[in-house]
């Protein structure tokens, strides 16, 4: 029996130890000033960390205990300027992998872990701060930008591990507006009185916080969202603009007055004079309630001159302005506004925002909502203060050849300050005529 037994145990398979734990997919996602990688797994990692920064290649070596690697590391970090390559070595322990992240300079990385959601599995993220990308397109730094024109700040919503919504036919949101927000861009450079900053230039997540300080950063005279909506149901349609609510403008107030950062960087030099005052404080309040409700008031003379011009190319499912408590709307000091380019859940409106063609419409309705805007409200100093235009309504019986006469300029110049396409006008059109 025991001979038996013992045949019987030499011929059963050899039973191999299973890891708790896979890497299921790994994505690099590079920004203008650093490298997220994520490893998505199927269970809460167990790991561990070190860098090589004594020769080169420099490298950050990640060891993730009890895991099996299922995922390809084939051209990752082919897109960013500070990864060089990612691959395995020997592992440190069995049924363990080990990760090498060659770089290109040394980085000082931050690595967390986050637990699964609704859209992805657990996760281990690793942040590699330094350059990552080239500037290309439309796109300019802070330092590039000029003095004395308008300033546009324009933030593609979402990015990176943030989709947004996601259309009938898997549409992410996130690709669709940074497309949108580009041709604006391109739009906005190509005009003499005003420059694009594009917030977000890649596919890269940036938090709600942030958008609006990089636009403080550029100096930006108005802040742009740009979003796609989404619904439940595939019903609901059209475009919207959306500006900050009263109630979070008394919050954010609220928060400006309690960070004394927050509270120099607004008031200046009369921070100074008043943070020693407890009595005069109020004088601050009184400053940033100014400031917040010219900020609001121009985002909402703004919102509607952007309106007027989208409901020309589009649907829109509110036709004024609507208040929110969106968190990138709250700067005190910029005109700020956020554009609901359709319902990416509506499969006729995710088809119209995947063409180039309905992009291009889109960026040019705002683009001349915000131009006419700044036409009508010229801030001193810029080009649009020194070429101020007049307003006309056009009359029974005018042409365009009349309007140059009576105001001493040229068709040309009429046709170019209204981006008219044809010399025929209606009556009751409102056009800006160019000052001589």
């Amino acid at each position: 029996m025991k001979r038996w037994l013992l045949l019987i145990l030499l011929c059963l398979p050899t039973v191999q130890a299973v890891a708790a734990n896979d890497i299921q997919s790994v994505r690099v996602w590079p920004s203008p000033d650093k490298t997220r990688i994520v490893f998505d797994l199927s269970a809460k990692p167990d790991y561990s960390y070190f860098t090589l920064y004594d020769s080169q290649p420099y490298r950050l070596v990640i060891d993730f205990r009890d895991t099996e690697r299922k995922a390809s590391l084939t051209n990752l970090g082919e897109e960013s300027l500070l990864v060089k390559k990612v691959r395995t070595s020997s592992p440190q322990y069995a049924n363990s992998t080990r990760i090498v992240i060659e770089l290109n300079s040394k980085s000082q990385p931050e690595v967390f872990s986050l637990p699964a959601n609704e859209t992805y599995s657990d996760r281990l993220v690793v942040d590699l701060p330094g350059e990552s990308v080239r500037r290309t397109g439309p796109a300019k730094s802070v330092d590039e930008l000029k003095e004395r024109v308008v300033t546009v700040a324009i933030d593609a919503g979402h990015g990176g591990d943030d989709p947004g919504s996601i259309g009938p036919s898997g549409t992410y949101e996130k690709h669709v507006v940074l497309k949108i927000a580009q041709a604006l861009a391109t739009q906005i450079n190509n005009d003499p009185g005003m420059q694009a900053y594009l917030v977000r230039t890649g596919d890269y997540y940036l938090t709600p916080d942030s958008r609006p300080e990089k636009a403080r950063e550029a100096k930006a005279d108005l802040f742009i969202s740009i979003h796609a909506d989404a619904f439940t149901s595939p019903g609901p349609n059209g475009a919207s603009v959306w500006v900050l609510s009263k109630r979070r403008a008394n919050s954010e107030i609220g928060r400006w007055l309690e960070t004394r950062e927050k509270h120099s960087e607004l008031l200046g030099g009369a921070a100074e004079i008043l943070q020693g005052n407890d009595s005069e404080s109020y004088l601050a309040r009184t400053l940033l309630d100014m400031s917040m409700d010219n900020s609001m008031a121009g985002g909402y003379n703004v919102a509607n001159e952007i309106i007027d011009e989208m409901k020309r190319i589009t649907r829109m499912h509110k036709s004024k302005p609507q208040a929110a408590s969106f968190a990138v709307l709250k700067s005190p000091d910029i005109p700020s506004i956020l554009v609901e380019t359709g319902f990416i859940s509506n499969p006729r409106e995710e088809k119209n925002l995947l063409s180039r063609n309905h992009q291009n419409k889109l960026a040019s309705a705002i683009y001349n909502g915000v131009r006419r805007y700044f036409v009508q409200n010229p801030i001193d100093g810029t080009y649009f203060a020194k070429h101020r235009s007049t307003r006309h309504i056009v009359k029974s019986g005018e042409s365009l050849s009349i309007l140059a006469q009576r105001y001493n300029t040229s068709i040309s110049a009429i046709k170019s300050h209204n981006n008219l396409q044809s010399t025929v006008l209606k009556i009751g059109q409102v056009l800006e005529i160019p000052a001589s």
